[in-house]
C-alpha cells in the first residue's frame, strides 16, 4: 500500500508538473487576445502597428528575460530580499536548470509590457516602444515580481497575490496610465477652450468590435491557465476556475445593467471590458476566496471599469483608447485589496496561502494592512521607475510619433504598410436600413407623389451649375449627374435609372454624414455626436436622356420624407471623348445612355 501511494503521488506530481507548462501555453496564448482587443477598440489605420507591438513585446521580453529578467526574479535573495541574485545559469547550468519555471514566469512578464501598449496606441513611436517594453521586463517586472513570487521580503511578510493582480495588473496599469498622461491624448479626442480647458469629449469609436470580443474570449479562455496554472491538487484548481468564471461573469451582468439604466443602451464595448475588469480582479484571491466572494469582488469591478473609463475621460483627460487603466489598474487595485476582504479558510488553497482570514469572514484587518503595505511598495516602485523611463526616451528618441504621422496612421508611417485590411472594403450596408431617424428631419410624408414640391426638394436638393458666362466652358448640351444617396436607397436609384435608359453609370461606395448627422449614440459613455454613414456616389452623363427627367426619377427614388435623403448635383460638361474609338462629345455617348 505505501508503495501504491508512493507511485500515485509521483504520478499526481507528474501530472500537475504538465498541467503547469499547459498553462504557461494559455498564457502565451492570450497574447493574441491582447492583440485582437487592442487592435479591435482602435482605428483601422493603426490595425498593423498594434499587431506589430504585440508580438515584439513578447519577443523582446524573451529576449530580456534570459539575459537578466529571469535571475533578478528567480534567482536567491540578496539585498534583503529587494531582488534575485544576477546570474547566467540558463547558460551555464543548463543540464539542471528550472525550465519549466523559466517558461512560467516569461509569459507573465510579457503580460506586463502588454497592457501598456493599449493605453498609448495609436500616437506612440514604434521604437520608444521596444525601448519601455524592454525595460518593463528587463527591470521593473522581474524585481518587484520577486518580492511575493521569488521568496522576497513581501511574501515573508504575508502579503498574498496568487496570479498577479498586483504584480502584473497593477504594475501595468500604473506604467500604462503615466505613459498615456506623459504622451497625452489622440488629435481631436478632447476640445479645449482658449484657456486650454477641456469643454468636450468625443468619442473615437473601435473599428473592429468583433475582433474585440474574440479579444475577450481569448482572454477569458487563457485566464483559466493564467490563474489556475499554479495549482497543485484538483480541489484547488477546481476552486480557482469556479471563481475565475463566476467574478467576470458577474462583472459583465452588472456592468450591462447599469451602461442600459444610465446611457439608455447596454454598452457593448464596455461590457467586453467588464469581463476582462472582473477576470483582473479576482486573479489575487481566486485561491482563496469563495463564490460569494468572488460575485462581490465581481459587482464591484463591473461597475469600477465604468467609471474608471469616466474618470480619465472627464477628470484626468488621460486619453486610454482601450480602457486599460480602468480594467487593469483599477481592478488590480482592487483584486489586491480583496484579498483582505475575502480570504476564507472554506476555500481549499487558503491551507497553502499561509495567509489570514479576511475582515468580512471574521479575520480581522491583519491581513487587509497586509494587502495594503504590499501593494503601496509595489504602485511607488513602478510609478518611480517607470516615470523614469519614459523621462529618458522622451528627452532622447521622443515618445511621441509626429501630428502628419498620427493623422495618416502608424500603419503606413511607421511600418510602411499601406493597410492592414488591403483587399477588404468593410462597410456595414444593414446598418443603413435600421439606424434611427433625426426626427428634426422629418418633412411631414413618405408619400413622393403627395409631398409638396419644398418638401421634395428640401429632401433631395438640387444644385446646378450650368457654366454660363464661365470662360472655356462650350454649351454641348451633355451633362453629367452625381448623386448622393443612401447605401439602402442604391438598387432602387438603380432600377430607376435603368427604365429612364441609363445603362452607363459610376457608382462609388463613400462615407458622410449632411443635417442628420448620424445616429447620435454613444460609445463607452461619450455621446457621439456626428457619425460618417455609408452612402453610394452615382455619376452619370447624359444627352439624348433629357437632365430633368433623371432628376425627376432619382428625387422620387431616394425619397423617404426625411431632409438628407439625398442630393443632385448637375454640371455641363464641355467635351466627351470616347478612347476606343476617338469619337466624341453625342457620338461617343451612344451606348452608354
Amino acid at each position: 500500500m505505501e508503495i501504491a501511494r508512493e507511485v500515485l503521488e509521483a504520478m499526481d506530481q507528474e501530472i500537475f508538473a504538465v498541467w503547469f507548462l499547459i498553462g504557461a501555453a494559455f498564457v502565451f496564448w492570450m497574447q493574441a487576445g491582447f492583440a485582437m482587443c487592442e487592435a479591435g477598440f482602435t482605428r483601422a489605420k493603426n490595425a498593423g502597428n498594434i499587431i506589430m507591438k504585440n508580438l515584439m513585446d513578447f519577443c523582446i521580453g524573451t529576449v530580456m528575460w534570459f539575459i537578466c529578467g529571469a535571475s533578478l526574479m528567480l534567482g536567491p535573495n540578496v539585498l534583503h530580499g529587494f531582488m534575485g541574485g544576477f546570474s547566467f545559469d540558463v547558460f551555464t547550468h543548463y543540464s539542471d536548470f528550472d525550465y519549466s519555471a523559466f517558461v512560467f514566469n516569461l509569459v507573465f512578464c510579457a503580460t506586463t509590457a502588454t497592457i501598456v501598449s493599449g493605453s498609448m496606441a495609436e500616437r506612440t513611436k514604434f521604437s520608444s516602444y521596444c525601448v519601455y517594453s524592454a525595460i518593463i521586463s528587463a527591470i521593473i517586472y522581474p524585481i518587484e515580481a520577486h518580492w511575493t513570487w521569488g521568496g522576497g521580503f513581501l511574501v515573508q511578510w504575508g502579503f498574498h497575490d496568487y496570479a498577479g493582480s498586483n504584480c502584473i495588473h497593477m504594475v501595468g496599469g500604473i506604467c500604462a496610465f503615466i505613459g498615456a498622461w506623459m504622451l497625452g491624448p489622440r488629435i481631436g479626442k478632447f476640445d479645449r477652450d482658449k484657456d486650454g480647458k477641456v469643454t468636450k469629449v468625443n468619442a473615437f469609436p473601435g473599428h473592429n468590435l468583433v475582433i474585440a470580443s474574440l479579444g475577450v474570449f481569448i482572454l477569458w479562455l487563457g485566464w483559466y491557465g493564467f490563474n489556475g496554472a499554479a495549482a497543485t491538487d484538483v480541489p484547488t484548481l477546481g476552486s480557482v476556475f469556479l471563481t475565475t468564471t463566476v467574478a467576470p461573469a458577474v462583472a459583465t451582468v452588472v456592468c450591462m445593467i447599469f451602461t442600459w439604466l444610465k446611457y439608455g443602451k447596454p454598452d457593448v464595448s464596455m461590457c467586453l471590458n467588464a469581463s476582462l475588469a472582473g477576470l483582473v480582479a479576482i486573479t489575487a484571491p481566486c485561491d482563496v476566496a469563495d463564490c460569494a466572494g468572488a460575485a462581490i469582488i465581481g459587482t464591484v469591478s463591473g461597475l469600477l471599469v465604468v467609471f474608471g473609463v469616466w474618470f480619465n475621460d472627464n477628470v484626468t483627460h488621460v486619453d486610454d483608447p482601450v480602457g486599460a487603466v480602468a480594467v487593469h489598474m483599477l481592478n488590480g487595485i482592487w483584486g489586491t485589496i480583496a484579498v483582505g476582504l475575502f480570504a476564507t479558510e472554506t476555500a481549499p488553497g487558503f491551507a497553502s496561502a499561509g495567509i489570514r482570514e479576511g475582515l468580512f469572514y471574521g479575520g480581522g484587518f491583519v491581513q487587509l494592512g497586509k494587502q495594503l503595505g504590499g501593494m503601496f511598495v509595489t504602485g511607488a516602485w513602478t510609478v518611480v521607475m517607470i516615470y523614469i523611463a519614459f523621462t529618458i526616451i522622451r528627452m532622447t528618441i521622443g515618445l511621441r510619433v509626429s501630428e502628419e504621422e498620427e493623422i495618416m496612421g502608424l500603419d503606413s508611417t511607421e511600418h510602411g504598410l499601406p493597410s492592414a485590411y488591403s483587399g477588404f472594403a468593410i462597410m456595414d450596408i444593414a446598418s443603413t436600413m435600421t439606424m434611427s431617424v433625426n426626427e428634426n428631419t422629418n418633412l411631414g410624408t413618405d408619400s413622393y407623389e403627395e409631398a409638396s414640391v419644398a418638401a421634395q426638394n428640401a429632401a433631395v436638393p438640387v444644385i446646378r451649375a450650368d457654366g454660363a458666362g464661365v470662360p472655356g466652358i462650350v454649351d454641348t448640351g451633355i451633362s453629367k449627374v452625381v448623386i448622393i444617396a443612401k447605401l439602402s436607397r442604391y438598387d432602387k436609384l438603380r432600377k430607376a435609372m435603368n427604365d429612364l435608359g441609363v445603362t452607363g453609370m459610376t457608382v462609388t461606395q463613400v462615407m458622410g454624414c449632411g443635417v442628420q448627422k448620424g445616429s447620435g449614440e454613444r460609445y463607452r459613455g461619450v455621446e457621439i455626436d456626428m457619425t460618417l454613414l455609408p452612402k453610394v456616389k452615382l455619376e452619370v452623363v447624359v444627352s439624348a436622356i433629357p437632365v430633368d427627367g433623371v432628376i425627376e426619377a432619382a428625387k422620387k427614388a431616394l425619397y423617404t420624407g426625411h431632409i438628407g435623403d439625398g442630393k443632385i448635383f448637375v454640371y455641363p460638361v464641355s467635351r466627351v471623348v470616347k478612347i476606343r474609338t476617338g469619337e466624341e462629345n453625342d457620338k461617343a455617348l451612344q451606348d452608354v445612355e
